[in-house]
Formats: structure tokens, C-alpha cells, sequence
């Protein structure tokens, strides 16, 4: 019995030797340095003042298509508001609010920054326009890409649209 306890005690001391005595910093994981940055690091880009296409007027820009020239009667026709609504209902507003921006520009206050020529030659065929027209392809980057769907509308629906749009 007294050599069990002599081993036992020799054990127990060599353990509580073999663990104390030595501070070990323990690292969880793994750990970041940082320091604050003492230079301005320069900006890549240069700030510029430029007006977003969404935002941007071009009143004299017709676009490119088969819309070379359209009057608008003064007073706005309700039955053509009427369908361009629906219209817009149907085909549009997946992309488009008509008092905020969305996938794509909003459309209240549409005609005060682009022709009607514009908007429906837009309608009618927007891959003619993205490729061709420059106020087209600035706003297919500043929306990040997303391209605007052809429609398949015919010349008087894009009428009816622009009609909805004098409402807005």
C-alpha cells in the first residue's frame, strides 16, 4: 500500500509540475494587427460633377429609330392615358415605378428629360438604342447592365405609354 501512494504522490507531482509554472498565451484563431492608416490614401477615381443619365435632360435627342417625329396635342387624351396604364401595368413595372427608381429609371417626369421621339423609339426597339444612342448607353451603365426588354409593342401602344407618361 505504501508503494501505491509513493507512486501515486510521485505521479501527482510530476503532473502538477509538468502543468504549472509556465504562462502560455493561448490563440484563438486567428488575430489581425491593424494600424491606423497616418497617409490619405488617394482616390482611384476622380470625383466629378457629372449628372446621372437618369437624370441628365436631353430634350433635343430624338434617339434612333422609326420615331422621327411626333406632336402632342395639348390636351391630353384619357383614352389613351387609359390604355397606357394598363400597359404599363402589364409590361413595365417589373423594371419600372413610376415615382421612384427602380431595376430602371422611374418615369415620373419622363418627357421633362427626354423627347417623346426618345421614349418611344426606347419602347420600340431598346437594343437599337443601347447600341446607338449615347444617352441610351450611359443609362444601361449607370443601371448596372440591365438591359431594357423588348416589349414587342406596336407603334400607337408606345403612343398610349407616353400619353400615361404626360400624367405622371
Amino acid at each position: 500500500m505504501k508503494i501505491n501512494s509513493t507512486i501515486f504522490i510521485v505521479l501527482l507531482s510530476i503532473l502538477f509540475i509538468a502543468c504549472g509554472g509556465k504562462e502560455e498565451k493561448k490563440k484563438d484563431g486567428f488575430s489581425v494587427d491593424r494600424k491606423k492608416a497616418t497617409e490619405k490614401v488617394e482616390e482611384t477615381t476622380p470625383a466629378t460633377n457629372e449628372v446621372p443619365a437618369s437624370e441628365r435632360i436631353t430634350l433635343d435627342n430624338k434617339g434612333v429609330g422609326q420615331i422621327k417625329e411626333i406632336t402632342l396635342d395639348p390636351e391630353i387624351n384619357q383614352e389613351m392615358v387609359t390604355a397606357g396604364a394598363a400597359l404599363f401595368k402589364t409590361n413595365c413595372t417589373a423594371c419600372h415605378k413610376t415615382d421612384k427608381r427602380f431595376i430602371g429609371p422611374k418615369m415620373q417626369g419622363i418627357l421633362d428629360r427626354r423627347s417623346p421621339e426618345w421614349v418611344m423609339n426606347m419602347i420600340l426597339d431598346p437594343k437599337l438604342m443601347t447600341e446607338e444612342d449615347q444617352c441610351a448607353k450611359d443609362l444601361l451603365v449607370e443601371f448596372n447592365g440591365a438591359a431594357m426588354a423588348n416589349q414587342n409593342l406596336t407603334v400607337e401602344q408606345s403612343r398610349q405609354l407616353v400619353e400615361f407618361f404626360r400624367t405622371l
